[in-house]
């Protein structure tokens, strides 16, 4: 009778302990994929911002026509863009763009002084900051996330469940993590 105890004792414990450890597995999961929405939401304001102030731009500088089809083409390929992968590769080319297109800026002073321009300046400001953010705290997602998923011994219990480490929000190509030389005002 002791033993038969001890062996239903132990297997509740195991049992308890292979739900609790399943329960965190799921919450760090879904907690990647919150904080990865995070990042869509300031993507998705800075590809409805880039537009406006394309056309802004437009206005002053009819003859940067390349540096306005760069800032569209990169909107355009991170709308797109579907992986965090994609995303993170053209997200960078679009900040790169983005900041020849303040360069151009700069060499209008008509441009500098328009409210509208300026406006959609700081609201950019305020995107990318809010998008560094992001990024932050999805990468600090993923590295929890992957920690519980790769640790022993809840990697069993993960490979049992199916359950996946995460990619982290990186930039692959070293260039793009020179950040460009923009000056707003």
């Amino acid at each position: 009778m002791n033993y038969s105890l001890i062996v239903i004792l132990v297997l509740g414990v195991l049992l308890v302990w292979i739900v609790s450890l399943y329960n965190r597995l799921v919450a760090r999961r879904n907690s990647v994929k919150e904080s990865w929405s995070g990042i869509d939401v300031s993507l998705k304001k800075r590809y409805d911002l880039v537009p406006n102030l394309v056309e802004t731009v437009k206005g002053y500088a009819r003859h940067e026509q390349e540096t306005l089809a760069k800032v569209t083409s990169f909107r355009t390929a991170s709308v797109n863009a579907v992986t965090p992968g994609e995303k993170a590769e053209a997200a960078a080319g679009l900040t790169r763009a983005l900041g020849s297109l303040m360069a151009v800026a700069e060499a209008y002073p008509d441009l500098k002084a328009n409210t509208n321009f300026l406006q959609l300046q700081d609201e950019l400001a305020g995107i990318e900051n809010n998008l560094e953010s992001a990024r932050r705290y999805y990468n600090g997602t993923v590295r929890e996330n992957n920690n519980l998923v790769e640790s022993f011994p809840s990697n069993i219990i993960a490979g049992m469940f199916g359950f996946k480490t995460s990619p982290f929000f990186e930039i692959d190509n070293t260039a793009h993590r020179e950040r460009p030389d923009v000056s707003f005002r």
